[in-house]
């Protein structure tokens, strides 16, 4: 147990990196083969990055590490569409904080599908016990469209005194959405919730009082809102967008 951050269900973690095999591909990630301690001292905490620097791949290994099933769900989905996980969880020692969640979720928006079908079987096995859809809006996540779906997911399945691991929980929703999302996220944190997101999204990034880590530049660091690639380059888009799309199309 780790007492310094009494609210967090994961107040940290360790890489034992002898546990990995020489040939993991996790090793040729910079940030991740220079990681040993991380501490999440915040109530919710960011990963951004650039494309392949590591962050939706040691975001997994703290959900697997936790009990999550690979693909995503709660920690009673137990499925597996197609084993394509890295081996990075085994490595990860977790520090737990002295509370233990009454509920999570962790969220991958590239098998939500798969999620959104194992929710529909667990409907069909409840038949006459309890209506299981009723945890996720009513109906079946496969008839909504990807925001919508997303969108019930969080507003009828997340609750307070919880931790939710979301990756990339910005792709299918629209920029109003995702200032829905970043309500429901700041709300439910204050409820005791605790969040770790890997996310492009400068919306949900500009949450007051997260913790926001870079993969970028080799290594993982603390990097504040506006020193984030992801703001840079959408407030310069947004001040200088004829003379950005002049250049760019000048060459």
């Amino acid at each position: 147990m780790d007492s310094r951050f009494p609210t967090n269900y994961i107040t940290g973690l360790e890489v034992l990196r002898d546990r990995l095999p020489a040939d993991s591909y996790t090793l040729a990630i910079p940030a991740l083969r220079s990681l040993e301690n991380l501490d999440f001292p915040c109530p919710v905490t960011f990963f951004t990055g650039e494309n392949g620097s590591g962050k939706s791949t040691l975001l997994e290994a703290v959900a697997v590490a936790y009990g999550f099933n690979p693909e995503g769900g709660t920690r009673n989905f137990q499925f597996s569409t197609r084993d394509t996980h890295s081996d990075f969880s085994s490595a990860l020692r977790l520090r737990k904080g002295v509370k233990k969640p009454q509920d999570g979720f962790f969220l991958r928006a590239e098998s939500f599908y798969n999620v959104a079908s194992k929710v529909d079987d667990y409907a069909a096995e409840s038949i006459g016990r309890i209506n299981y859809l009723d945890y996720y809006g009513g109906r079946s996540l496969h008839c909504q469209s990807h925001g919508e779906s997303f969108l019930a997911l969080m507003q009828n399945r997340f609750h307070g005194n919880s931790i939710f691991i979301l990756d990339e929980p910005e792709a299918a929703l629209s920029p109003q959405r995702q200032l829905t999302a970043l309500l429901m996220i700041g709300r439910l944190a204050k409820e005791g919730s605790q969040f770790i997101i890997a996310t492009h999204s400068p919306i949900l990034l500009g949450l007051p009082g997260a913790q926001i880590l870079c993969f970028d530049d080799g290594d993982l660091h603390p990097i504040a809102y506006e020193e984030t690639e992801v703001y840079q380059v959408m407030e310069m888009f947004i001040n200088s967008r004829k003379a950005l799309l002049e250049k760019l199309f000048s060459d």
